[in-house]
């Protein structure tokens, strides 16, 4: 019998002796108190991933190499195969080591180096065309790293040099519905090839990214036979024998929304408490996006380590105030109502003599938003909170949103969330418990800027300008494409033309959760000064 642990763990990016160290403390209790003989960790175990340019400072890589060296000399009495970036000469390896009672007994090096999306390993890592194998107890293991399991062909050539099982370190980001695609792909591949797998993948929020675990072991059928959980860290033990994987637990998997609002949650929780803030505050308006990203904070955080601020002006309505009051009481935080009407007053009149002769228009609506943003960071500052602001992937694509005001703060959880599924999620969180009033969720969107403004005044409706968004950011349709699917000219010309030129908007937002097949930032990469124009002329 072989037993193996999967060591589903959330490591810290750049901190190479924390790591060290959980490691060792892992592999400890699979050895003493699940008896494994082999514990396998996630891709780059010892820099977390993706560890981006510290790959390019000297004394990171070194650090990093003696890392390794001193974890198997603290280790004896269990094999443990760990990821690392390999110096070797001028080159640098996505790499894998096996270790033994005290030595390093074999090295695996990544095949496949991914460079789309959010991925940029070409950038760091030379890729190699070699196999590797060891044996414990009469089973003969292969080694492969994350994007290699996807490729055609690779498991097979494992099996051709005489693997019996296939192993292989993961850091696969979430995004929604990936796990199924994750999941069916390596089913595929094993059955084709009628050989087990062990996915070991990583767990935890690293700036934009969740890592969401699920590791899994598959039989030569192509069966899930073990499943960890979803967006939790777990040391797992699967018995294999001649081989073959015993069936274990499978952890269920969640739909789509419930998964999506465990990855926000998981997201803001590592955000907030890797970096070292004493918790989170934002702005609370009585709208649905400001609801959703407390209870999201609520969860991620626990309520005493979150604060929220009601800043009505002269725009705001009765019902906005009475919700907001009724979210921070039924999520038990602490809450301030500061109005910001005297501040309004102050710059206003400050300007009045630059702005003599001229017309209000939205500069005047940008100066209460931007009063909100200096009070939420001053409060920011003095708490040592992190600032979370509040807008949507919707907002953020057409460029609905005021620099420094109420895009003012450190942390955007919903930036990659669009306006319709803010509802869906929404909806979600109350069927776990009742903490955004109905209404919320019913009245119609308003940035309460202006006597009885609403979003759909200057926006197509969300239920048009979300799909037309869709298929023009995340699919890269035409408008051409978007116009044969349905949608009406004027709709099509006014949402991209807003995307088109609100870049820069964007390149200041500050960070925020992906969870789309591509979000803003590293995923979706366009200049700001650009002659491109998607519209249709006609």
């Amino acid at each position: 019998m072989l037993k193996i642990a999967l060591a589903q763990i959330n490591l810290l990016v750049g901190g190479i002796n924390a790591n060290q160290q959980k490691i060792i403390q892992t592999a400890e209790h699979a050895r003493d108190e699940l008896k494994a003989d082999l514990v396998i960790f996630p891709e780059l175990t010892i820099t977390g991933y993706p560890p981006e340019d510290l790959l390019l400072r000297p004394d990171f890589i070194k650090h990093a190499n003696q890392a390794v060296i001193d974890i198997a000399h603290a280790i004896q009495g269990i094999n443990i195969i760990i990821g690392f970036p390999e110096l070797d000469g001028d080159n640098l390896y996505n790499s894998a080591a096996v270790l033994r009672n005290g030595k390093i007994l074999t090295q695996y090096r990544k095949n496949v180096l991914p460079n789309f999306g959010v991925f940029d390993e070409q950038r760091y890592f030379k890729s190699s065309k070699k196999t590797c194998l060891f044996t414990i107890n009469d089973t003969s293991i292969a080694i492969t790293i994350c994007e290699d399991i996807w490729q055609k062909g690779l498991i097979e050539k494992n099996q051709y040099v005489g693997a019996d099982l296939i192993v292989t370190l993961n850091a696969s980001p979430f995004d929604a519905g990936k796990i199924h695609q994750r999941e069916d792909i390596v089913c595929q591949q094993a059955k084709e090839a009628n050989i087990p797998l062990v996915y070991v993948n990583a767990i935890g929020g690293q700036d934009e990214l969740v890592f969401d675990g699920a590791s899994f072991v598959v039989d030569p059928k192509g069966k899930v036979v073990f499943r960890a959980k979803e967006f939790e860290e777990q040391v797992s033990v699967v018995n294999f024998v001649n081989s073959l994987p015993e069936t274990s637990t499978c952890s269920p998997l969640y739909n789509e929304i419930s998964s999506e609002y465990k990855a926000l949650v998981l997201g803001v929780k590592d955000y907030v408490f890797k970096n070292g803030f004493k918790g989170a505050l934002l702005g609370l308006s009585g709208g649905i996006d400001s609801a959703l990203v407390l209870a999201i904070a609520v969860d991620a955080l626990g309520a005493g380590h979150v604060e929220a601020v009601l800043m009505p002006s002269k725009y705001t309505q009765n019902m906005s105030n009475e919700d907001a009051i009724l979210e921070a009481e039924a999520l038990g935080i602490k809450h301030h109502t500061i109005a910001i009407e005297p501040a309004v007053n102050a710059f206003t009149g400050m300007l009045s003599d630059v702005f003599a002769g001229t017309q209000r228009d939205t500069t005047e609506e940008n100066i209460q938003a931007r009063c909100r943003g200096v009070l939420l960071m001053a409060m920011s500052n003095k708490q040592g909170k992190l600032l979370l602001t509040t807008g949507n992937k919707s907002e953020m694509s057409v460029g609905y949103a005021t620099l420094y005001g109420d895009m003012a703060g450190g942390f955007a959880p919903i930036k990659d969330v669009p306006k319709l599924l803010v509802y869906q999620l929404a909806e979600y969180r109350n069927t776990l418990s009742p903490v955004i009033p109905e209404r919320v969720i019913t009245r119609p969107p308003s940035a309460e800027l202006a006597p009885d403004q609403v979003d759909e005044d200057s926006l197509p409706a969300y239920s048009v300008l979300d799909p037309i968004l869709e298929m023009y950011i995340e699919q890269d349709k035409s408008a051409e494409d978007i116009l044969a699917a349905g949608y009406q000219l004027k709709d099509i010309n006014r949402a991209i033309s807003l995307v088109d030129r609100n870049e820069y908007k964007r390149r200041q937002a500050p960070p925020g959760i992906k969870i789309t097949s591509r979000a803003f930032g590293r995923d979706r990469r366009y200049p700001i000064t650009s002659g491109y124009k998607g519209t249709i002329n006609k």
